[in-house]
């Protein structure tokens, strides 16, 4: 029987139920199961090993969004966030799109790119020339580095170089490209750039200061494309509201910066499960939204002929299967499992489709309800916790203050203290119906 990422009422699930059915789709042992029980008490033993002067852990919530297919396939996506309704809105906006045929998605090879900085010169043409003219030899000694990575069809596939002018002059950046197969790269990229410094000084005769890997990963883009019926979204109205805030965050840096935080939310939270940088897709992400001039979304939505909306989105996705903490962190290893990816570029893809789920979701609720309505209702949630309700009564809190549009502390402290009253009060009452 096929797997399906749909799992209707997942949410009204105990995290108990939840990690059976889970065990089930992602094949876990029960040692896997276990460590995801107890996953922020990972010991400190393993935490010290992965970062410098270790006190404590600090966990995230770890849920999973269902109801992605990607090409045909079913996914379960597990997301590290602490922001409320982003697991819930990726979810709905996945069934929204699995109703028009699922995301498709596509990849670039995993292509990074490492820049050697040469500065000094006293002809930066010539320079240029030299480099250029010595490519095969400056791409073999960048390969001695990493001959394993080299074994399995990756390595330094070509080079290239640029002068630009800066405050200090011209300088003459050279850059290689590197297929760094199923490795986010940083580490065998920069090893490459050192190593072939000393040959660019001796061929340009100029001094090189930086050689390290560049974050604004071009070479390395996934994209995924939607189709979502206009009667998922709520009508025709839903989906030119869709289209026009697409137009907006186009056209406007002050808008495409949320808008694009929007997609963010999800891509990040895998990425954290993950283990992988998210501080690289964060930041190659923007910067490939301002590449071309100004500050622009990195997705976009319209109506087509049926009245139907599409959507699709790009952006660098460095991410890999190997190296980092997506090996030595226990927990993110299990939620590569779960995700089930055999390759960087599936990765990557996956990612994509997350983050145009992410977007969809945020613009339907902008453009048909107002952001705050989903958001609040599980917002009201931490704050009913924060004012210190616990078990049933977070849902009754979080209940009120939503339909009173009144979500705060001090309110939830004083429905809180009123609900007691009650309960001492029906408690009374049944005391006293006993005694008699």
């Amino acid at each position: 029987m096929a797997k399906t990422s749909v799992i209707p009422g997942f949410y009204k699930l105990t995290p108990k139920e939840r990690l059976s059915i889970l065990k089930d789709f992602a094949g876990l042992t029960d040692e896997e199961v276990r460590l995801l029980e107890n996953a922020g008490a990972l010991s400190m033993d393993a935490v010290d090993h992965m970062v410098e002067n270790v006190i404590s852990v600090f966990p995230e919530p770890l849920g999973l969004a269902v109801n992605f297919q990607i090409n045909g396939k079913d996914y379960l996506i597990p997301m590290a966030t602490e922001e409320p309704s982003v697991i819930a809105a990726a979810c709905y906006a996945a069934k929204m799109v699995r109703d028009g045929g699922g995301f498709h998605t596509s990849s670039t090879a995993p292509v990074m790119i490492g820049q050697v900085q040469v500065v000094g010169l006293r002809d930066a043409e010539l320079a240029k020339k030299q480099v250029l003219d010595a490519k095969a030899g400056i791409l073999k000694k960048a390969n001695d580095q990493d001959p394993v990575l080299n074994s399995f069809g990756g390595g330094a596939k070509d080079l290239d170089a640029k002068i630009i002018d800066t405050t200090m002059g011209q300088m003459l950046i050279v850059e290689l490209y590197v297929d760094c197969r199923d490795a986010m790269g940083a580490n065998a990229v920069n090893t490459m750039a050192e190593a072939v410094a000393p040959l660019i000084e001796r061929l340009t005769g100029g001094h090189v200061y930086l050689r390290i890997i560049s974050n604004l990963a071009t070479k390395r883009l996934a994209k995924a494309w939607c189709t979502v019926p206009k009667e998922a979204l709520g009508g025709e109205a839903v989906v030119d509201g869709i289209a026009y805030a697409s137009a907006f965050a186009a056209a406007d840096p002050y808008r495409a910066a949320t808008h694009n935080k929007g997609a963010m939310n999800g891509i990040i939270a895998v990425v954290l499960a993950t283990g992988n940088d998210h501080r690289a897709i964060e930041a190659g992400a923007h910067a490939y939204a301002a590449l071309k001039g100004p500050y622009t979304s990195i997705s976009r939505w319209t109506k087509n002929a049926d009245g139907d909306l599409e959507g699709v989105i790009e952006l660098p996705m460095a991410v890999g299967l190997i190296g980092g903490a997506v090996k030595t962190h226990p927990v993110a290893r299990v939620a590569m499992k779960i995700l089930g990816v055999k390759t960087a570029n599936e990765f990557a893809e996956v990612l994509a489709a997350v983050g145009l789920a992410q977007n969809l979701a945020a613009l339907r609720a902008l453009a048909n309800e107002g952001i705050q309505r989903g958001h609040m209702s599980l917002h009201a949630r931490n704050i009913a916790i924060t004012a210190g309700a616990k078990d049933e009564m977070v849902d009754l809190v979080a209940e009120r203050m939503v339909k009173e549009r009144k979500v705060r502390v001090d309110r939830a402290k004083e429905i809180i203290e009123e609900l007691s009253k009650k309960q001492e009060k029906r408690q009374e009452r049944y005391c006293k119906s006993e005694k008699m």
